[in-house]
């Protein structure tokens, strides 16, 4: 069998990019072809390459493509992401785009039962194809990185994100500062690409600023990022909206404590208190931090328990096949 799996801004360092070489590497372990092509973008695939199906991720920007093609695919199977899920499908404009392409969808996949809910919801008509899979782990080994060096006697948030607006980056940069006032040997490292200027501009301004404690480490590799989180006491997500960011799910299988927000997506992986912190607002976000940073036991058990939560709940062989026992059966209804 072989898949192509049909992402957007294919390879630039996003999210989807993650979660496209994941899903394909753990599909070619378990003997299922594969080839990534992109539909957005300067690298945006004319024609789609012949396979058994399609798998295609973003629900609205998959729609954009397939008016764009002279041959549509006969069936495939959408993902969706993120923004799809927690912003165009509620965009009045975007809203006819998302439930087309969901419509023709053989199979909708989400990454756990809260999305799943949403999106019944909003459409209950795709009530029997939507299947909600969690994601699985990336599998990668820590690199060095010779640039990155965490100072003796600070402790180290971590926040991995491309910069741009839905990230909410000036938010931990802020409260972040306050913190420092009181608890100077705190430091955080920004790790993401550039995704908006406007928004790059902004962050860039105010790293400049707190330069003291404050470090943007740039575009790092994603073999690399292990090194990162090995690094890292705390690792963070400010984001307005999420799907199920794989950062922050590498970085419990890491064993590292999480403060994140509460939004869906991030609260589908963290349980309060257990695996993680999630936050609503300022004052949250202070007192979770300052616990993290004071109560060394509950960092350690946090941490511990986001690992053992990780390996339990996001295997890759599982996300794996349960993809596969998906496309199996659509390929067998294609052949009947």
């Amino acid at each position: 069998m072989k898949i192509v799996l049909a992402a957007p801004n294919y390879p630039q360092p996003r999210g989807n990019t993650v979660t496209v070489r994941r899903i394909a590497a753990n599909l070619e372990k378990i003997g299922v072809r594969t080839e990534i092509v992109s539909i957005t973008g300067e690298n945006r695939a004319n024609t789609l390459p012949e396979a058994d199906l399609v798998h295609g991720f973003h629900a609205y920007y998959f729609h954009q493509f397939l008016q764009q093609l002279d041959q549509k695919p006969k069936s495939y199977i959408i993902t969706m992401t993120g923004t799809d899920l927690n912003a165009d499908l509620f965009n009045p404009e975007k809203r006819p785009g998302v439930l087309s392409t969901l419509e023709d969808a053989a199979a909708i996949h989400v990454f756990d039962e809260a999305a799943k809910n949403t999106v019944l919801q909003e459409a209950p008509q795709f009530e029997g194809k939507v299947f909600a899979i969690a994601q699985g782990t990336s599998d990668f080994s820590p690199a060095n990185h010779s640039q990155l060096e965490k100072k003796a006697g600070t402790f180290l948030f971590v926040l991995p994100a491309g910069i741009r607006k839905v990230k909410n980056i000036p938010f931990a940069i802020n409260v972040l500062a306050k913190l420092h006032e009181a608890i100077p040997n705190i430091r955080l490292w920004l790790a993401g690409p550039i995704l908006e200027q406007a928004e790059a501009d902004i962050v860039l301004a105010l790293t400049e600023e707190h330069a003291s404690w404050l470090t943007y480490i740039g575009e790092i590799p994603h073999a690399e990022m292990g090194a990162v989180f090995e690094k890292a006491d705390v690792v963070l997500n400010t984001s307005h909206s999420e799907g199920q960011p794989a950062a922050i799910l590498e970085a419990m299988g890491y064993g590292k404590p999480v403060l994140v927000s509460n939004v869906a997506g991030n609260n589908g992986m963290v349980e309060n208190g257990k695996t993680g912190y999630l936050f609503t607002g300022q004052k949250q976000f202070l007192d979770y931090a300052a616990e993290l940073i004071n109560n060394n036991e509950a960092r350690q058990r946090i941490g511990m328990q986001a690992k053992q939560y990780a390996a339990a709940h996001h295997s890759p062989s599982f996300e794996a096949e349960a993809l596969l026992k998906i496309y199996t059966s659509i390929t067998q209804q294609d052949i009947t």
